[in-house]
């Protein structure tokens, strides 16, 4: 553990946020000090271009390379650039360390994140790397790949409460106050609930802080969204760090979490959560999450990534700064795998759950595979997924409806030569937004889609269809229901207004 926890008052964080405003440290303003060329390289861990387009930026350059490259700066410098924060409550605070002679290094990350809204500060743990050192059992990730996924993947529709589980540095709360109208935050770490204080201070937001493990210090309480980074890394049933490992073997924290939450949200609400499960020999992975769901729970599991066992392992122990080539890191692995080996485990599949609180006999569980590339957030889709499932529901007959094609899709025809110039192989419907799904048609489903232009019912098209081709109209309806039912849930089809 970290030696001692960290106290930021109320009078330091003010200082230093007026010392971060008046240096012009928010997340637009490094981005043009940098450029494009340099902020990409820093993003990809090479902070030269970074240091040399800072080197004559005054305040904002000396704390750009005090936070953001970990680089030691004159002490002189820095007590400048954070006036009206006096240096020795900085020192005190462990806001900076070192000596005057020798120049001061950043004791935190802090570190500029915004939206597209307006910005904040976000206050964590140094990355081990530009620590120096392995990463403590209670270390405070900053805000990394997992956390801007999530983020991008949570509905921001209005809510009147949410509750963010296991907060860490608190930067899905910062998020969850654009849209709420009250936010609680919970972590099991001292330190992370600590840290996810100042954050809130610096940011000046009144977000509720609770400590203890999972939905005990909510118990009795619902909420209209939940939104949670578990400590979701599968293996051995051990708590090297807080931020990961959950104590559980294998996938049984993503497990209980997906169990437990439904029954602390509000009717109708929603949650969105990180998860991830094992790849076991003979098992289908989307029947193994369907197990863990309750009754009354609508859920869309989305797979964003599989893992082989020794790359998962080697991945996890560099997170912590650990050289997988020390001796160290040989033992941990070893272990790893074992028990990976010995679990049948083949890969470990990570993604995305969409979770809502349902009264309805008939639940929606999608799993879907989504590991191909593409830039829309999800949040939005996860929302509007659970209303196109709504709205399943709430028809009895989906072929009684007038629908249309939404612009966003597109038919693609993939063609070989032939005899008598080009055939058609595959013809295969696109949605060019969101996930980007894509559905394989045969010439008739596409010649009935052609017909979907809001004029009349899919039952009348398919009688038409019928009619045209010598079709039995019956058939086609029983074919039709299950693919304008899936067409309906991926918005490939829409109920003509």
């Amino acid at each position: 553990m970290n030696d001692a926890l960290p106290e930021f008052s109320t009078d330091t964080c003010a200082r230093l946020r007026d010392a971060f405003r008046d240096a012009g440290y928010d997340a637009d303003s490094v981005v043009d000090l940098l450029g494009p060329s340099a902020h990409a390289a820093l993003g990809r861990g090479e902070p030269e271009p970074a240091r040399r387009a800072s080197r004559d930026a005054g305040a904002l350059g000396t704390l750009v390379r005090l936070f953001l490259l970990g680089d030691t700066e004159p002490a002189d410098a820095v007590r400048s650039a954070l006036a009206p924060l006096p240096l020795d409550d900085a020192l005190a605070t462990g806001i900076v360390g070192g000596g005057e002679a020798d120049g001061l290094r950043a004791g935190f990350d802090i570190r500029p994140h915004g939206d597209e809204q307006g910005g904040w500060w976000v206050v964590a743990d140094l990355d081990p790397e530009q620590a120096g050192r392995q990463a403590a059992p209670d270390h405070v990730l900053g805000v990394g790949h997992a956390s801007l996924s999530l983020v991008r993947a949570t509905s921001r529709r209005p809510a009147d409460s949410v509750l963010d589980l296991g907060t860490g540095n608190g930067v899905q709360a910062l998020h969850a106050t654009r849209y709420a109208r009250q936010v609680t935050a919970t972590d099991t770490s001292a330190r992370a609930l600590r840290l996810a204080a100042a954050t809130f201070a610096l940011n000046e937001l009144d977000v509720e802080l609770l400590r203890g493990e999972w939905f005990a210090p909510v118990a009795r309480r619902r909420f209209d969204r939940i939104v949670c980074n578990p400590p979701f890394v599968a293996g051995p049933p051990r708590v090297d760090y807080v931020y990961r490992d959950s104590g559980l073997a294998g996938d049984d924290a993503s497990a209980m979490l997906v169990r437990q939450l439904p029954a602390f949200l509000t009717e109708g609400g929603s949650g969105h959560l990180l998860a991830s499960w094992l790849h076991v020999r003979g098992e289908d992975w989307a029947d193994r999450v369907h197990r863990w769901l309750p009754k009354g729970t609508d859920a869309w599991f989305v797979q964003r990534d599989v893992a082989d066992p020794a790359l998962y392992v080697g991945t996890w122990l560099r997170d912590a700064g650990i050289d997988p080539r020390s001796a160290e890191g040989r033992v941990k692995a070893g272990a790893w795998l074992d028990w990976f080996a010995d679990n049948d485990v083949e890969g470990v599949g990570f993604g995305f759950v969409t979770l809502r609180r349902t009264e309805s006999a008939t639940p929606a569980v999608v799993c879907e595979d989504l590991r191909h590339a593409f830039d829309d957030p999800l949040g939005e889709e996860a929302a509007a997924w659970l209303d196109r499932v709504e709205w399943l529901r709430s028809h009895d007959d989906v072929l009684d409806v007038v629908y249309r094609v939404p612009d966003s899709v597109v038919l693609e025809h993939v063609e070989q030569p032939s005899e008598d110039g080009w055939s058609t192989v595959v013809r295969r419907l696109h949605r060019v937004d969101g996930p980007g799904w894509q559905h394989e048609l045969d010439e008739l489903t596409a010649a009935l889609l052609a017909g979907c232009r809001g004029a009349l019912p899919m039952n009348d098209l398919l009688e038409l269809l019928a009619a045209a081709g010598g079709e039995d109209a019956e058939l086609l309806r029983t074919a039709a229901r299950p693919l304008v039912a899936e067409l309906v849930r991926h918005g490939m089809l829409e109920q003509s207004r």
